[in-house]
């Protein structure tokens, strides 16, 4: 044996790094993204991308880079494991029963002070299906109830304790008070042989905060509740044995794995440095053998969801559900993707429930332990992001010193929130079904209302709200030229107004400015949308021309120009265009 790594390309197949930065290269200046002049090594800066937490993403990974000291350790298929809200318990019961028989192995049930937890769970076998509660305004009363309920509950049960998180999401709480309902429902929950504590990352993440930002503030809630049940007589070992986590899966495919496995690496820094025993935090049933570990439940992204084309949730779900699957996760739940509209229906929780079944039974997704492991560009991401998570982990640390005060967090937050809404207008992000490719003409599902997203901020909430109130009249897109001079702006200039609620009416193939007058109809908003050459030749005669004949807001589907009042281009603030577009139309 001897420690070189397998060689299996042939000689002929190997190349260097030089050979890559030529041959990409030579592509980028194809599509002058890249100048003539440009070095071939400055392919790496083009394609580099940056994430809201400032880690820079290459195009390709290198070796020699770290390697994740802690792998996951489940081992086969992870826990599937659905939803079940609402204020109805008997459409909640069938709901969870029906998940149930298609395969759901766990419950994720959220509920308040209303919530009929026995009516809820009627007929569920408690012994066999883990039931976690998420309930952060009512969490003792909920758990109570539970607790009562008649016969054994399974091992992997947990009482969904997180004041903290509560707290985030403003529900009134005192910190005492939360310390005391935390030691007392631990206390309870070891009596039933039971967990307790949930540390629910999408806390943050549903407020808008980015991967590191989730990461430094699951690690420094979990050291908060180790210290308040170990200063309150519990050994640190029992103590940890108590805690899962919950964090958010996105389409953000390898920033979601990098960020779970990321996760695993700084709670088993946390657990040795706290002198946690190795095999005293118990896997659960699902997992293997035993260590300083990080139980997991990743849930798809809240705030990643449209409510708008949400049918296009169902490949943003899959992709997220996959990244958890990859990543580890011990347990994975996938919201239907009609949540954003409401409560789901019957159909959504179908799906939802089998994208999993697709992943695990079809895909063999769950065969391998870590298949990403050892990727260069996936171990450099994680040890990045364990790096940024940690560093966000301490910040919070020192901001704690003299109490639990949350605004320094929530302005981080709120700067991340900005930067992500400056991309999303500019389309650097693009939606799709929501500023890209919207269509105007859908019928939204109709849903009762679900107060779990009432505490989300949606990525695309800025574009719907403008859907929402879809413009009175439509722009006048006065083409020029034939339909294979004009279509590639015009239909650019469509989808740009559409994603805004504006509709527009087509003046077709034109041959002059005599053309477009007699498509024209007296919309107050005209849009030219033609090539460079028919700009140049007779753009400003039909602005003029238009103008004449009533319209008072002139816009040009490409670069600027003196004879319109507005552009519309590649790259524009979408929603200051749209904004200004629908003034004009008023």
């Amino acid at each position: 044996m001897t420690d070189s790594p397998l060689t299996l390309a042939q000689p002929e197949d190997a190349h260097s790094r030089a050979d890559w930065e030529a041959a990409t290269a030579a592509v980028l200046r194809k599509t002058r993204k890249l100048g003539d002049n440009d070095p071939d090594s400055a392919v790496w800066d083009k394609l580099t991308r940056t994430t809201l937490d400032g880690i820079a993403i290459t195009p390709l990974g290198e070796p020699g880079g770290p390697a994740t000291p802690v792998r996951p350790h489940r081992q086969g298929a992870w826990d599937v494991r659905s939803l079940v809200s609402g204020p109805d318990a008997k459409l909640a019961n069938e709901a969870a029963l029906v998940d149930l028989d298609g395969g759901v192995t766990s419950l994720w049930l959220a509920a308040d002070e209303s919530t009929d937890v026995a009516a809820t769970l009627a007929g569920v076998l408690l012994d066999l299906a883990p039931v976690v509660l998420d309930a952060p305004s009512a969490t003792t009363a909920v758990a109570e109830a539970f607790l009562a309920l008649p016969g054994d509950k399974h091992p992997d049960t947990n009482l969904g304790v997180d004041p903290l998180g509560a707290m985030l999401r403003e529900v009134p709480l005192a910190v005492d008070d939360a310390v005391a309902e935390l030691q007392t429902l631990v206390r309870k929950a070891r009596q039933h042989d039971l967990r307790a504590i949930v540390v629910d990352a999408t806390a943050a993440h549903d407020l808008g905060a980015s991967d590191a930002q989730e990461l430094g503030w699951s690690i420094a809630v979990g050291v908060a509740y180790l210290r308040w049940l170990t200063d309150h007589g519990l050994s640190v070992d029992d103590a940890a044995d108590q805690v899962d986590f919950r964090y958010a899966a996105t389409d953000e495919q390898f920033p979601t794995i990098a960020k779970l496995r990321a996760a695993r690496i700084l709670w088993a820094r946390v657990l040795e440095l706290s002198g946690v025993s190795a095999g005293s935090v118990s896997t659960g049933s699902t997992s293997g053998s035993g260590g300083a570990v990080q139980r997991q439940h990743a849930a798809t992204s809240r705030p990643m969801l449209s409510k708008y084309d949400p049918y296009v949730n169902m490949l943003r779900g899959t992709v997220a559900a996959f990244a958890a699957g990859v990543g580890g996760a011990d347990a994975v739940t996938v919201l239907p993707f009609d949540s954003a509209n409401g409560l789901p229906d019957g159909f959504g929780r179908r799906i939802a429930r089998n994208v999993n079944h697709l992943l695990i039974d079809e895909s063999h997704v769950a065969a391998v332990a870590d298949p990403a492991g050892g990727a260069y560009a996936v171990e450099k991401l994680t040890a990045d992001l364990a790096e940024a998570g940690w560093a966000e982990f301490q910040r919070l640390e020192q901001e704690w010193e003299s109490g639990h005060d949350f605004d320094a967090f929530r302005a981080r937050i709120d700067a991340v929130v900005a930067q992500r809404e400056k991309d999303i207008a500019r389309r650097k992000r693009p939606l799709t079904g929501v500023s890209e490719f919207p269509n105007l003409a859908e019928t939204l599902p109709e849903r009762a209302a679900d107060p779990l997203n009432d505490r989300v901020r949606r990525y695309g909430a800025s574009f719907e709200a403008l859907r929402d109130e879809p413009a009175a009249r439509p722009v006048f897109l006065a083409t020029l030229g034939t339909i294979a001079q004009h279509t590639a702006r015009a239909t650019f200039v469509s989808n740009l107004l559409a994603a805004g609620g504006i509709g527009v009416e087509v003046a077709g193939p034109t041959a002059g400015v005599e053309d477009l007058l007699k498509a024209y109809a007296g919309q107050p908003v005209v849009c030219l949308a033609g090539t460079d050459a028919a700009y140049e030749e007779w753009g400003a005669d039909a602005a003029a021309a238009l103008r004449e004949a009533g319209a008072t807001h002139v816009i040009v589907a490409g670069k600027a120009t003196d004879h319109a009042d507005d552009s519309a281009a590649v790259g524009v603030d979408a929603l200051s265009f749209l904004n200004r577009t629908r003034e004009a139309l008023a």
